[in-house]
């Protein structure tokens, strides 16, 4: 019987075309792009036909499959931490504007008796990436090995760390979606954060799905369809796996960028920060732990007494940071203020995000640099009053080129009304597997 070889014009035409992708060929792609045999071109070609023709669940259940098959699978099971079993369980987002959320809620987690091996990612189109953030910390690294990983569940509790071996697949997929204009697809964001997070050698996971205008997918039905994918996902892998489907259509708390978020989360750990970002933390907090079996007090609590801060103190120390030294400012700054009195109205996420982006923040190119300084500081969020002249938004850069397209994304992103808009629930719902 003669095998069928497969070529990366044919598959791509397939696609192209609205057909099924086979087992046989998602299975040959995804190993030849990973060895190289297939380029970036051809790869770039297949995602867009995918972000416009779209795949099935069994696509996407094999597609996953075969990213996690490009790499190793961590397996912490014989792990103890003061003679005791890990309670492993590890969150993810969707990717949102100013969703810091994973730098305090790590600590929290380990301080409440969990255990969190969390391969974060970095800037995805108008998105941060937590690794960005995180490596604004001085000395802070994210690529750390399996041994150092295992060595910080045991005494720290937790890992933050770059994927590295697992899914090698997805991290170049990833890189290439982000300046491809591909990231807004239900199967490559599915396919992308289980493949990582099924490999990782967590028990349990917890999916913070973004739903609004500053999300990846703009339609809340697509929202939900992604969660319920997801977690199907998980599922069948053997993870106990729960969405929470969380409001993205205003940014999360009053910092956008890279170390003004950091500065914002050690606000929260410190027992302070916006109040949407500390309920939002403690609600995933609460979730993580209640699918990992772990019966601890209230997350609450271990904000208020400083634990969460020692425990982020020892997962930053022991990865090469230092939170003694200053976070790095940006060497130039613009403010917008307000042109008349009244309430602040909605702040369109998605704009924020871009015009963030646009000062240096994230990407255009795979492996950029980015700016640990740029970003944004809003001083009025919706509902708050506002006084003629008042500062409203502050954006920093050290390109002062960037400032002017950065006003223009955020040119009727905003505005000042007479009454306060109409509010929304921060936690839309919950599904489980």
């Amino acid at each position: 019987m003669t095998q069928f070889t497969f070529d990366a014009p044919t598959v791509i035409r397939t696609k192209r075309d609205g057909g099924r992708l086979t087992d046989d060929a998602i299975d040959w792609v995804i190993d030849a792009y990973t060895r190289g045999t297939v380029g970036d071109e051809q790869m770039a070609a297949l995602l867009m036909a995918i972000f416009l023709r779209g795949m099935d669940r069994d696509e996407i259940s094999r597609w996953t499959a075969a990213m996690i098959n490009s790499g190793e699978r961590l397996d912490f099971s014989e792990l103890r931490r003061d003679g005791r079993p890990l309670a492993l369980v590890d969150k993810h987002s969707t990717g949102g504007v100013g969703d810091k959320i994973t730098i305090p809620l790590v600590a929290l987690v380990v301080a409440c008796g969990g255990a969190v091996p969390q391969a974060a990612g970095r800037g995805l189109g108008h998105t941060g990436g937590t690794l960005d953030k995180l490596e604004s910390i001085p000395g802070f690294t994210a690529e750390i090995g399996k041994a150092q990983v295992r060595q910080q569940l045991c005494e720290v509790g937790a890992a933050i760390f770059a994927a590295g071996d697992l899914a090698p697949a997805d991290r170049k997929i990833y890189a290439l979606r982000d300046v491809t204009a591909t990231t807004e697809s239900l199967p490559l964001i599915a396919s992308s954060v289980m493949s990582k997070k099924l490999a990782e050698g967590a028990d349990a996971l917890v999916l913070d799905v973004k739903v609004g205008a500053g999300a990846f997918l703009k339609k809340e039905q697509e929202s939900w369809e992604l969660a319920r994918t997801m977690v199907a996902l998980g599922a069948a892998h053997g993870i106990p796996t729960r969405a929470v489907l969380t409001d993205m259509s205003c940014p999360l708390g009053r910092a956008v960028g890279n170390a003004v978020e950091v500065a914002e989360s050690l606000e929260v750990l410190a027992g302070g920060g916006p109040d949407d970002v500390v309920a939002l933390t403690v609600a995933l907090a609460r979730d993580m732990l209640e699918l990992a079996g772990v019966d601890a007090r209230d997350p609450a609590d271990a904000l208020r007494d400083g634990t969460a801060m020692d425990s982020f103190r020892a997962i930053v120390t022991a990865q090469g940071g230092d939170l003694r030294a200053p976070l790095p400012k940006a060497t130039h700054s613009e403010t917008v203020t307000a042109p008349r009195g009244g309430t602040m109205g909605d702040i369109d996420a998605l704009a924020v995000g871009m015009a963030v982006w646009r000062l240096g923040a994230g990407r255009t190119a795979p492996g950029e640099k980015v700016q640990a300084g740029a970003g944004m500081l809003i001083h009025r969020r919706p509902g708050e009053p506002v006084a003629a002249g008042d500062q409203l938004f502050t954006l920093y850069t050290d390109t002062p080129d960037r400032v002017g397209p950065a006003l223009a994304e955020l040119d009727g992103a905003w505005n000042v009304q007479d009454r306060a808009p109409e509010s929304r629930p921060l936690i839309i719902d919950r599904i489980s597997s």
